[in-house]
This record gives C-alpha cells, structure tokens and sequence, in this order.
C-alpha cells in the first residue's frame, strides 16, 4: 500500500458522503468528522456539489483526506484533481479511468466483486480494491473466498457496512478499511446534527481499534 492508503487502513473507516448543499455543510461536516477521529471522506458524485465540498474540507482541514465517490468519467478525476481530493472511488472496474488516474497521480480505488476484476486489476498493479456493494455481493465470507486465488490485495468493503457487522469485517486481515454512509446519513446531515455524527465516527474508531487487537 502507499503512504495514503495506510493512513486510511490507520483509521479503519471511510465515511461515504453526499452533499446537497456543501457551501453551508460541508465545513461544520468536516469538523465532526476530525471530532470523532475520522479525518478522512469520499464525497460522492452523486451529488453536484462534491467539487466544492472537497474544496471546503481540505480548505478547513488539510490534515484530512478527501478523495472522491462515485466517479463515472475521467472528467470527474479532473474535477477532484482541480478541488484537492486526495483519491478517485469508482464503483466498478472501469480500465480507463484506473489508466488514468494512474497516469495523473491520483490513488484509485475501483469496484470489483468478480475473479474477472480482481484478475484486471492485478494486472494493472492495484493493491487495494473496493468491494462494492459488499454485503449484496456476499459480504466477508465472499471477500476472503476471492483472498484465496488473489492474495495480494486488500480490500475496502461499501455497501451494507454499518455498526453491526463493522467488528466482523475490521477483524479481517483482509480488511485495509471499511466504506460506509451510516456514519453521515441524509438526515443527520439536513438536520445539523453534528454532534451525533460525531459521536458515529467515535464509536466505529473504537470498534476497528478493538477489532483488530
């Protein structure tokens, strides 16, 4: 793994964010994510406002890292390259962009829940993979299946992740991080409640901590 994606696996969780109104959340967001001790988010494209978002986060804090979701174009690289973001999530396979971001720098984590993924991406030098969506795609008992044949990569289950299954899926070595918007739900988020987002990212910090003794 590089220098990044070890101080994401440090920290244990990726918080999956989607933003509908950055310019008034996206700083008071930041802040309780670095409260709780989670200085990292992937801001979804899902959203129109994710460059901006980025752009307050690592603004805010530049001790975070940002990086990006959802990515579907090349363009979207260069819209997360331009607001700062550290890393390019897509969720699924796509060979140009992994290319291409390997081309400008940037680490990507691509979507791949088949031996046919995993088998490109270790053809193109990955280490880490998203496991996306993890729980509909047979959750740990298929992501250690899939360690067998591809024992090189680590891996960053999203979709399905949350409180409960947290502790399974952090005591896996396999595990480099996991991926989840439980930490930052649609109605915490409108409803300014930063402090419970907080207090989310404190106890999934203590969970992988205590997982992984």
């Amino acid at each position: 793994m590089n220098d990044l994606q070890k101080k994401i696996s440090q920290i244990g969780v990726v918080p999956v964010i989607k933003l509908k109104n950055p310019q008034q959340d996206a700083a008071p967001l930041s802040d309780a994510l670095c409260a709780g001790g989670v200085c990292v988010a992937e801001i979804t494209f899902r959203a129109a406002g994710a460059p901006e978002a980025m752009r307050i986060m690592t603004q805010r804090h530049p001790e975070m890292i940002v990086g990006a979701g959802t990515v579907l174009t090349t363009e979207q690289v260069d819209q997360t390259i331009a607001a700062g973001g550290q890393f390019v999530v897509t969720p699924g396979l796509d060979i140009e962009i992994v290319k291409y971001c390997q081309e400008k720098g940037i680490t990507v984590f691509p979507g791949c829940t088949t031996p046919t993924d995993y088998h490109a991406a270790y053809r193109l030098g990955l280490e880490v993979l998203k496991f996306f969506p993890a729980e509909q795609s047979g959750g740990l008992a298929k992501i250690k299946a899939m360690s067998a044949p591809f024992p090189m990569f680590k891996v960053m289950p999203t979709g399905g992740v949350n409180l409960k299954n947290l502790p399974e899926y952090a005591a896996s070595p396999i595990i480099a991080a996991c991926g989840g918007s439980y930490m930052c739900p649609d109605k915490l988020i409108e409803a300014g409640e930063w402090d419970q987002i907080t207090d989310l990212c404190k106890k999934s910090v203590e969970i992988v901590k205590e997982a992984r003794k």
